[in-house]
């Protein structure tokens, strides 16, 4: 079952290989579509401090461990730091912060969300903040080194912003997580994550919902019993990515966790020709 299978970082930590993605959750309903989630079988649930959910999320991992009689160190839980935060200092408040929220006594994940603020990551001329992350690099691997983070990423960054930390950090990210899905594989970042032993989680593989529009992507799904979601999930996990499908509907989270089926070679091959929607 996919739900129970890993990816070994490059840190040693294991990462369930698929993700419950709560963007656009809101705090009031988070806590039942997470606690739902450990019910069904998800032990990776994916958050950040942008969100605005982090609070209901540590309410629904309490809830989803009580009813299922787990320990916490079976699940695992990712966070981000904000594009916003450059600062050393900023950051490791965000850290505490967020284990505060989340109630947890320590994190597996945590990412810096974006190279640049959110306002200027479609901005060619916008500077790089090279020195900017990694001073909230470094503020991640001292979280790291004491034990307050099990692992250190980053969120949409491309190989330049990579090589920067590569480069002039102490430890290498171990993962990328990036918009993914058919019509968008940005074949270059993902060929230089893995071959670099980064893990690339893939984000929104469903587009949002816009695959759902798309005609040959529904009439493939259909042809293997399958919604397109969990078409969208499964072509990312072919890929050697990591999906992290959301959903505010319970029924969906379990439909989306059902990921056991192939799609044939000639099958990708086609998805991989689909141009984006």
């Amino acid at each position: 079952m996919v739900l129970d299978e890993f990816y070994k970082l490059n840190c040693g930590v294991r990462i369930p290989k698929v993700a419950l993605g709560t963007w656009q959750t809101p705090e009031s309903a988070v806590s039942e579509v997470v606690a739902a989630a450990i019910d069904i079988g998800y032990r990776h649930i994916d958050t950040a401090i942008a969100y605005e959910n982090e609070r209901g999320v540590g309410k629904g991992i309490k809830r989803g461990l009580a009813e299922t009689g787990m320990r916490r160190e079976s699940l695992f839980v990712t966070t981000k730091i904000p594009a916003e935060v450059k600062t050393y200092k900023e950051a490791e408040t965000c850290i505490l912060e967020s284990m505060e929220r989340l109630d947890c006594d320590f994190i597996d994940l945590m990412l810096i969300h974006a190279p640049k603020p959110w306002c200027e990551m479609n901005t060619p001329d916008a500077p790089r903040y090279y020195a900017e992350n990694l001073e909230v690099w470094r503020a991640l691997e001292d979280a790291n080194a004491s034990g307050k983070i099990r692992a250190i990423g980053v969120s949409n960054f491309d190989v330049d912003d990579l090589k920067n930390i590569m480069d002039n950090g102490l430890v290498m990210p171990a993962v990328n997580q990036i918009r993914v899905h058919v019509g968008h594989v940005p074949a270059e970042v993902i060929e230089f994550c893995q071959q670099n032993g980064i893990v690339v989680e893939a984000y929104s593989p469903n587009a949002n919902g816009r695959l759902m529009d798309v005609g040959p992507i529904c009439d493939m799904a259909a042809k293997y019993g399958v919604s397109v979601p969990q078409l969208a999930s499964r072509f990312c996990l072919q890929l050697g990515l990591l999906p992290l499908p959301k959903s505010t509907h319970v029924e969906r989270v379990c439909q989306n966790s059902d990921l056991d089926f192939e799609i044939g070679i000639g099958d990708m091959a086609e998805l991989l020709k689909i141009e984006e929607p």
